[in-house]
């Protein structure tokens, strides 16, 4: 084109032009767009050298591109520019047009010892006005499409042209032409970026999915084999806890078929005592042990884990639901705390559970007027209401007392005579004769005459009351809501029971049974209960002559 007058123009120059802008915009890749930006400049536009300077993420140039001349290329091609640098060759020199940039020998020699890379051309000093010095600096900035030409535009990057063919500073057409050739380069360079950035998303995303379909895989395989119990389940809304889906071993563990789990959710399989439990283990991290409902009716024992199984952009949106087998633990706890707490000969409850029951019943109420009345005083006002102390005052932060108490207080009938008033009953039973089997007979002997003395007890009373065995030959029979002649009655009753023959070691051997009613109220401890029925024991014992102390 450096042949063409102005503002003549040869149609053939114009289609070297055309073609190409036409491959900067189908290269297949940025590099190849850059380059194809500086082979048209030195192609279509004229010059012997171009160079393509691109602004990098930190603002620096760096040199992405060189046509023209392979030792040039090969010493500056990749190597950076500072943006200060740059900045000050883009405010200094003529500005053609709108954004050309021209920097004559005479006054660049100031740049000779910045940073930004450059090449050296050699060439004899102009012989006219307009000939291009080998010193010249052309340059052409690169802004973001749509900005180009307004002093706010984004700089993209810098075109840099030296030598036109013609030996002469371009003209009007020149500039133009080298302007818009910058201006495409820039809409050619962004489209390049974007199908880059376009091309790197679509291979992040593949890989992406790629993990997201492995791990899937994975959670499904761990999901579906894994030993234990797992459920995935609804979170909020009208179907929350509704159950989607379940692996095979919460299947057999519950004897329900997938088909039939998806039709219920946690609380409607969960047993009715653990209800509460359930809805406050449905959270994140909430975890509790409950008993799931079988097919066949019965109950077993689980432990369950449940975690959020969240949506980047909708927030939670399913529980997962770990499911494990307990129930022989379960059954050894059970089994634990039954002989904490029981006999191991009768199966009865023993001395500390017996009190322990006995004393959940009693609270720390005075038992005595004179006690009342140091109450009253301290208090300033009567602490019982009513005479017979039953609207109890609790004082917030008086030792024994709690504000938020409930506690219906136990009381006794009046002694030796029956007023009506239901009561706590305590039967102290101290079996007569058994030492004489245990040392006739031995102690297995002994021991079936206890477990079935234990037995007729037990068969003896109301469900709900208590029967423990202190120990050796001694029983307790707790029986609530008794008067006076209601708790004569019992011990006659179990008595009777218990004088009939029993069958130990092949023999029928007989024993008697001494009893003592004792009476529970509040104000006692459980052992000054037990030690109260004690007493009324011995003196029931003592107060029958000594052949009717036994049955035979």
């Amino acid at each position: 084109m450096e042949t063409e007058s102005e503002p003549y123009v040869r149609l053939a120059s114009l289609r070297q032009l055309h073609q190409v802008m036409a491959d900067m915009n189908t290269a297949r890749s940025l590099a190849d767009t850059l380059q194809t930006v500086a082979d048209g400049a030195v192609q279509a536009l004229g010059y012997e050298m171009a160079c393509v300077n691109l602004v990098r993420p930190d603002g620096d140039l760096v040199v992405a591109a060189f046509s023209g001349n392979s030792a040039a290329e090969a010493l500056i091609t990749g190597r950076v520019g500072s943006r200060e640098s740059w900045e000050r060759r883009l405010n200094m020199g003529e500005r053609w047009g709108d954004d050309l940039i021209f920097i004559p020998h005479t006054e660049g020699w100031v740049l000779d010892d910045d940073d930004v890379p450059q090449w050296y051309t050699d060439g004899p000093a102009p012989r006219f006005e307009d000939e291009w010095h080998p010193s010249d600096r052309l340059f052409a900035p690169m802004l973001t499409p749509g900005l180009q030409g307004g002093s706010s535009g984004e700089l993209l990057g810098v075109i840099s042209v030296d030598r036109p063919r013609n030996g002469r500073r371009p003209g009007a057409w020149g500039r133009e032409a080298l302007q818009m050739y910058a201006f495409q380069a820039a809409i050619a360079i962004s489209n390049a970026r974007l199908r880059a950035n376009m091309q790197r998303a679509l291979v992040r995303l593949e890989r992406e999915q790629q993990a997201l379909r492995a791990s899937e895989e994975s959670f499904r395989q761990a999901f579906e084999y894994a030993p234990s119990g797992m459920a995935i389940a609804e979170m909020g809304g009208d179907q929350h806890g509704r159950i989607l889906r379940t692996n095979d071993a919460l299947c057999r563990l519950l004897g329900r078929p997938a088909s039939a789990m998806r039709r219920y959710s946690f609380s409607d399989l969960v047993h009715p005592e653990d209800i509460g439990t359930l809805l406050r283990t449905s959270a994140e991290g909430g975890r509790a042990e409950l008993r799931l409902g079988r097919r066949d009716g019965t109950y077993v024992w689980v432990s369950l884990r449940n975690s959020v199984v969240a949506d980047a952009a909708d927030g939670p949106r399913f529980l997962l639901t770990h499911v494990e087998d307990i129930e022989e633990r379960k059954r050894r706890e059970l089994q634990l705390a039954h002989r904490a707490s029981h006999d191991s000969l009768t199966g009865l409850p023993n001395s500390a559970e017996l009190r322990s029951r006995l004393a959940a019943r009693l609270c720390r109420r005075p038992s005595q007027p004179g006690d009342l009345e140091s109450l009253d005083a301290a208090y300033g006002h009567p602490v019982f209401d009513t005479p017979a102390g039953h609207g109890f005052d609790f004082r917030p932060g008086a030792e024994g007392f709690d504000a938020f108490d409930h506690h219906v207080h136990t009381v006794a009938p009046e002694d030796d005579r029956d007023d009506g008033t239901k009561g706590l009953a305590v039967l102290f039973c101290d079996l007569d004769g058994f030492k004489s089997i245990n040392d006739r007979f031995g102690h297995n002997a002994g021991d079936a005459v206890l477990i079935e003395v234990a037995r007729r007890l037990s068969r003896g009373v109301r469900d709900g009351d208590t029967v423990a065995r202190l120990g050796g030959d001694e029983f307790v029979i707790l029986a609530d809501g008794l008067g006076r002649a209601d708790a004569e009655d019992l011990a006659v009753r179990l008595r009777n029971e218990i004088i009939q023959p029993i069958r130990a070691e092949g023999r029928a051997v007989r024993v008697g049974a001494s009893f003592g009613i004792g009476w529970a109220h509040c104000g006692m401890t459980a052992d000054e209960v037990l030690k109260s029925a004690d007493e009324r024991m011995y003196v029931e014992k003592r107060s029958r002559p000594k052949q009717h102390r036994r049955a035979g």
